[in-house]
């Protein structure tokens, strides 16, 4: 008898558990295929999550009844929120994790959630049927029937690892690589093109000199990613540290150049831009004598630390031997060097918004294998592809979220509509509408779409119900108080503001970029009752009512403008158009467009080589 599920997964890491898990509290049978289940949601590289733009996608990710912001809060050693001297378009949380708790929580939440099974095996060939994914084929010859396949590879399809010249076939270091499966989409048409990424060497602890390095603690008040307000956490809270490399350190580096694989021509893959290696580094920036260089702890029971900033390719000895003349490593031992890794992926307008392929109905690409880089950007694909797998077999129309509504919208349309050139980043600078996706209100934007395709519980939607409640209750009072000077004029002139010499609306105070409404409430005693009347969030309701009226202006600007270009999403083009019959459109553009096949105007309008001459000529074309 052959084993039969609504959705496999193949690929157990962020992408995967995220898919895996969506798909099946949404009451799909599910089945997850993964290599090694004790390193389920590994963190392959730096042990944290969150961070400019991609805390915003984890706060999401939870808005939605996802899990990753769930697991890092019980997992989290130190809590950060980046950006806070900016405004709050631009703070973004991120966490240190202890890694091997926070793979053991994503296993332990994997294996409680009804409807899901797994299968610790390697995935090698798609069962595809007149053009429709129908299950897997597994290292040990078992064949999984479904009704969609969602692959999750990660590094894993075809991977190859470099430390300077020595080389071996493998998705992380010592597992084994994916084989198969890109030959086998190849031949059905797809495109296939290669990544590669690197990760820094991990280091002993007890070789460090802590005393001569600059200490970074995390924040006193110990934020949450997730809304849920019962995570638990009760692991000890630990500092990373950082150190400077100098001259004496790239004249080293520089001596292994000959042996390095970025260098000597051995990879000839796509690599990151924005998370360089520090070959790199000394290269583009030669004038520089200096790189920072972050020590984070890999756990609260392990003296084991992440080499932030210093990823590498270069021979093992080399590295060590570098690391050893940076201040306060001086008698440093390695636990594992630094490697590259080389892999396939899919070039992602080969897909629809929901993820799934346009050449194969109900496979579905999540993840690395789309050419994206983060645990993060993973998560939040797998999350889309397994709602949208699910809702697909139900006969529900997708579920696709749109750039003024989520950093995930962005992420997923830049993908389909721009492809990547290289390993894809978020970046708030990729938003349009920064204003609008901000980390604090991803609840309120989120959340009752979520709980409308029957993801998030209703008791999300109650504690989102009970936020806004409270919000609008401590605003409305705002709006209506007044102050008197003698009651706030020695807290405005400690603030630099200046002081008032009548009765002035307490709102007119919350406005001030100076005044901060935690620091009123020590003066205003009915202000001191209003919030004392809030039972939990008590700070991120206070926060949600100060953002609000502060910058109230600027969110109803952005909004309106994201209202006059939502028409373009709702012009549609037909299935299977063919735009080389448009003779009027530019050849780059009848090419790209060809490629891309874009569902609307809107999505026509971002691809890249489609200029507003062309745009013209689509909306004369469709009528508009």
């Amino acid at each position: 008898m052959i084993p039969q599920y609504d959705i496999i997964v193949a690929g157990a890491g962020h992408a995967g558990c995220e898919a895996a898990c969506a798909a099946a509290n949404m009451g799909a049978s599910v089945l997850l295929v993964t290599f090694d289940m004790e390193k389920i949601a590994q963190m392959s590289c730096n042990p944290a999550m969150g961070g400019i733009a991609k805390g915003q996608i984890v706060r999401e990710i939870d808005a939605l009844g996802g899990q990753s912001g769930v697991v890092t809060d019980r997992t989290a050693i130190q809590f950060r929120m980046l950006n806070r001297s900016k405004g709050p378009a631009m703070w973004s949380p991120r966490a240190q994790c202890d890694r091997m708790k926070f793979s053991a929580d994503w296993r332990h939440t994997v294996e409680n959630t009804p409807n899901l099974d797994l299968w610790q095996d390697g995935v090698v060939s798609l069962i595809v049927e007149n053009d429709l994914a129908c299950g897997v084929v597994t290292r040990l010859g078992v064949r999984f029937r479904s009704r969609a396949v969602i692959l999750a590879s990660g590094t894993f399809l075809n991977g190859l690892i470099h430390v300077g010249r020595v080389q071996a076939e493998g998705g992380r270091v010592v597992e084994p690589a994916s084989k198969g499966l890109s030959e086998q989409l190849r031949d059905l048409g797809f495109e296939v093109s290669r990544m590669k990424t690197g990760t820094p060497a991990r280091i002993d602890g007890r070789s460090i000199d802590f005393a001569k390095l600059q200490r970074q603690d995390g924040d006193g008040l110990i934020r949450r990613f997730s809304y849920l307000p019962d995570v638990e956490n009760h692991l000890r809270q630990r500092p990373c540290y950082i150190t400077y490399t100098n001259p004496a350190v790239h004249r080293i580096l520089e001596r292994g150049f000959v042996d390095s694989p970025m260098y000597n021509g051995t990879i000839r893959s796509i690599g990151p831009r924005y998370c360089p290696s520090i070959e790199d580094k000394i290269v583009t920036f030669a004038a520089r004598d200096a790189h920072h260089l972050f020590l984070e702890p890999e756990g609260t029971d392990t003296n084991e630390y992440y080499v932030n900033g210093f990823s590498s390719s270069l021979p093992w000895n080399i590295q060590w031997e570098a690391l050893r003349q940076v201040e306060g490593l001086e008698n440093v031992k390695l636990f594992r060097p630094g490697y590259a890794i080389e892999y396939d992926f899919f070039p992602p307008t080969q897909l629809l918004h929901t993820l799934e392929t346009k050449r194969i109905s109900n496979l579905y690409f999540a993840g690395q294998i789309n050419g994206t880089t983060g645990y993060e950007e993973a998560a939040a694909q797998g999350l889309m592809a397994g709602i949208n797998a699910f809702l697909k077999l139900r006969g529900q129309p997708p579920f696709i979220l749109h750039r003024d509504q989520a950093y995930i919208g962005v992420l997923i349309d830049d993908l389909v509509t721009k492809g990547v050139d290289e390993p894809y980043r978020m970046f708030t600078s990729r938003a349009e509408y920064r204003i609008l996706l901000r980390q604090d209100d991803a609840d309120a934007r989120l959340t009752p779409l979520s709980h409308q395709i029957g993801l998030a519980s209703e008791n999300r939607l109650n504690l989102l119900r009970e936020k806004i409640k409270y919000r609008d209750r401590l605003v409305e009072f705002i709006r209506r108080y007044s102050v008197a000077p003698d009651a706030v004029n020695a807290y405005l002139e400690q603030t630099g503001t200046a002081p008032v010499r009548q009765t002035v609306k307490l709102v007119d105070l919350v406005m001030r970029p100076q005044v901060s409404l935690q620091g009123l409430l020590v003066q205003i005693p009915a202000l001191q009752q209003v919030t004392g009347n809030i039972p939990d969030r008590h700070a991120e309701i206070i926060e949600a009512a100060e953002i609000s009226i502060k910058y109230a202006g600027y969110i109803e600007r952005e909004r309106a403008n994201a209202q006059k270009l939502e028409r373009l999403e709702h012009i549609s083009i037909p299935a299977g158009f063919d735009f080389r019959k448009i003779n009027s459109l530019s050849m780059e553009a009848r090419i790209k467009l060809s490629r891309v096949k874009p569902q609307t105007i809107g999505q026509a309008s971002r691809i890249p080589g489609v200029s507003p001459a062309d745009m013209n000529v689509l909306l004369v074309h469709f009528g508009r």
